[in-house]
């Protein structure tokens, strides 16, 4: 079970930094569906991760990290 909530953990890592990294060279833009899911599942990996690991205050992070990728999704359905 440690291995895949690390594993969940460095999966968060690269799709939150690799996006925001693409962003950054232009290449991502933030609008694109893509960098807004990388978003949610990045962030999403981090809550398990981080709550597993009793680091509260980021799992709480993260959850407010998905819960405004999720409205900025649904902002953009609309």
């Amino acid at each position: 079970m440690n291995i895949l909530i690390e594993t969940l953990g460095w999966i968060a890592s690269v799709l939150i930094v690799g996006a925001y990294a693409l962003n950054l060279r232009g290449t991502l833009s933030s609008q694109d569906p893509r960098y807004v899911w990388s978003n949610i599942v990045g962030g999403s990996f981090f809550v398990v991760n981080t709550y597993h690991h009793g680091a509260y205050p980021s799992a709480l992070v993260n959850v407010v990290w998905v819960i405004i990728a999720l409205g900025a999704l649904v902002r953009k359905k609309s």
